[in-house]
């Protein structure tokens, strides 16, 4: 095996298949040969709960040594892992050769909270990303218009503002209207949990005077009880319901367009947080036609009871060809945190009286989701309070007793975010997996401690407190409302910094995580959240060749200097043996 690292080069190229045959009669011909590369397979055993790596982890003395320098593919899965000589057994006159020429090869990178059909909306919406005044919202959108030729009537969906800094500054109608007459214009922030719109969007959605707040939703009025515009969790609903619908054609193109760039980013995979009838209907048909790019975990709506029903009656379902998977759920317990939706068990810091909003009032269809845990569907529910968190604790631990069986089904708490004290170890008991977004803590921290206080802030993205009580984490970003670019992710686990790489030691650094446990979260972690830990997560002979490529050793300069991780890139995707994306 590789005694020391070579040199990191970002070129790479095909190597010609050779004419003379080597591989042995006894040994399988692969279909392509990934060789002088840095592998890192992840096949040891896992690290201790403080992140001390384990005995025979590829590590020794604070340096980590990558355990292969090649791959062997053959029939979309992995042959074999070892030396360049070993592996060159399996090569024959019509295997691919792909000189990695010094670069690594991880297992592939899985982002485990992905909002794909935002993201493929990009691609035909106005990009709010990085705004900062409402000015700025109405210039980019008649840019858009004009650029577009968007006939007069049409509706036009701006998505992205960053809802933790705008929370205090109450955006109305007034501008984009002004700037917009012609065209309903739908304004959604970047979470999903706030919104406003034009004087037509508004009117279209029946925000009027004397209108009533749906359940779960806030619509925001003035001083004489006008409606500004603006909504805030439930209340986006009355936007999005009067949007016109995609066919079925175009939702197709949209999450293509969406999966594409996730491989063009180094993921193999995604898990869809929260999939609609709509969106199910174009993935599977994408899977039906075997056009999914990379593979896809979907969760059903849990706000689409419908649909709910539908998948309980038939039972969870996965695609021979390995691309989709159907068999959870995804639940909304309360809104986001930034906004002042989060469910808190006691007031908020900087709004006194206010606890947020939850359970049914927020749209928690109780017994239909319950019917599906115990129908033997994993359930994943989006909690961030720490009150959203008890009691989602104990809606897993009411069904259980009706059921344990139900227990071994790796039940997930999507976003994990505030967390009592007391709860971390009802995570353990209950074998609950902690689906959780390493950005959040960058972008988030901002803010966080003007919400919850000091106090209450400790058990904030507190990853390393739930590795010392056992719990799963699975790691993913959130898109849209965070950068899913995974070298972005890795540092916000390692630093608990943000991009601007403030001094210090991170915020709360005591939650920090090693670089081995960042990337685990990515691989094995959401492997195991996917119920695929048997297919993928690791480099070993047997299991789906899901391998992403890059320029830098992420181990070690995760450990050593992790500010330079910022300069990493994406060399090479691979899933299922094909080349996905190559730079």
């Amino acid at each position: 095996m590789i005694k020391k690292l070579g040199t990191i080069l970002i070129s790479m190229g095909l190597v010609a298949c050779g004419s003379e045959q080597t591989a042995t009669p006894d040994v399988e011909a692969a279909d392509m040969i990934l060789m002088n590369g840095h592998v890192y397979s992840l096949s040891w055993d896992e690290p201790s709960v403080e992140g001390v790596p384990a005995a025979n982890a590829p590590y020794s003395n604070g340096t980590w040594t990558p355990d292969g320098e090649a791959v062997a593919i053959k029939d979309g899965n992995i042959l074999a892992v070892g030396t360049s000589a070993e592996i060159a057994a399996y090569k024959n006159s019509s295997t691919k050769v792909v000189d990695l020429k010094g670069a690594y090869a991880l297992p592939g990178i899985v982002d485990s909270h992905a909002h794909i059909g935002e993201l493929g909306a990009t691609f035909d919406n106005v990009d709010l990303f990085g705004v900062e005044t409402e000015e700025e919202v109405a210039e980019r959108v008649v840019r858009f218009i004009a650029e577009n030729n968007i006939p007069k009537g049409e509706w036009i969906v701006a998505r992205g503002y960053d809802e933790g800094k705008w929370a205090d500054k109450k955006p109305t109608y007034k501008i984009i209207s002004e700037a917009v007459p012609d065209h309903p214009v739908y304004v959604d922030g970047a979470t999903g949990f706030s919104a406003y719109g034009n004087k037509l969007a508004m009117i279209e959605a029946g925000i009027v005077k004397g209108a009533e707040d749906p359940v779960g939703g806030i619509m925001v009025r003035d001083e004489n009880g006008e409606p500004t515009g603006e909504v805030r969790n439930r209340g986006v609903t009355l936007y999005r319901n009067v949007v016109p619908e995609l066919n079925l054609e175009q939702w197709k193109r949209r999450l293509t367009n969406g999966l594409r760039t996730m491989a063009d980013s180094g993921f193999t995979a995604i898990h869809d947080a929260g999939v609609n009838t709509p969106m199910m209907d174009a993935y599977e048909s994408l899977a039906v036609d075997d056009t999914l790019p990379i593979r896809v975990y979907a969760m059903i709506s849990g706000r689409d009871k419908e649909q709910m029903e539908k998948w309980r009656a038939q039972g969870p379902k996965h695609y021979e060809n390995g691309k989709l998977f159907i068999n959870s759920v995804k639940g909304y317990y309360d809104g986001s945190l930034g906004a002042r939706g989060a469910k808190m068990i006691e007031e908020y810091a900087d709004q006194p009286g206010h606890h947020g909003v939850a359970g049914v009032d927020y749209g928690f269809f109780v017994k239909e989701i319950g019917a599906m845990v115990q129908a033997g569907f994993q359930v994943n529910i989006h909690a961030i309070g720490d009150g959203a968190n008890r009691e989602v604790l104990h809606f897993f631990r009411d069904n259980y007793a009706k059921n344990p069986e139900l227990q071994k089904n790796r039940h997930r708490i999507e976003h994990a975010q505030v967390v009592h004290p007391d709860d971390f170890k009802l995570y353990d008991e209950l074998d609950i997996v902690a689906a959780v977004q390493p950005p959040f803590v960058a972008e988030d921290k901002l803010w966080t401690v003007d919400r919850v206080g000091e106090e209450r802030a400790k058990g904030a993205y507190a990853w390393r407190t739930f590795r010392r009580n056992n719990v799963p984490l699975s790691f993913g970003s959130d898109l849209m409302g965070y950068d899913w670019n995974i070298f972005y992710g890795l540092h916000s686990a390692i630093t608990r910094k943000s991009k601007e790489l403030e001094a210090g030691e991170g915020w709360f650094p005591d939650e920090k995580l090693t670089a081995e446990e960042a990337l685990r979260g990515y691989t094995i972690g959401a492997a195991y959240a996917s119920h695929l830990d048997e297919k993928t997560g690791t480099l070993e002979t047997g299991k789906w060749a899901d391998i992403t490529v890059v320029d830098m050793d992420v181990l070690n300069v995760g450990n050593q200097n992790p500010a330079e991780l910022f300069n990493g890139n994406i060399l090479m995707t691979i899933v299922g043996g094909d080349i996905l994306y190559q730079k």
